[in-house]
């Protein structure tokens, strides 16, 4: 997304379970090299009764992933 001349690269999923995550946070750092960006973002709609909901900052080489769970 373009927002006053800044890029960001937002990631929107549904949790499937901690594999397709650790795919979408690896999908979310391709897409962070192809724009050449630093930061990300990626927000995880978890529909689960016991979910673990908040933000996170999650470190992945030079890259910085801000995970949120809804």
């Amino acid at each position: 997304m373009d927002y006053r001349g800044e890029q960001f690269v937002v990631e929107l999923k549904i949790w499937r379970g901690e594999a397709y995550n650790t795919r979408g946070e690896k999908q979310l750092t391709d897409y962070l090299d192809y724009y050449q960006l630093k930061k990300g973002y990626m927000l995880s709609f978890n529909f689960n009764q016991k979910k673990e909901i908040g933000i996170r900052e999650i470190v992945m080489g030079d890259k910085v992933l801000v995970e949120a769970v809804v």
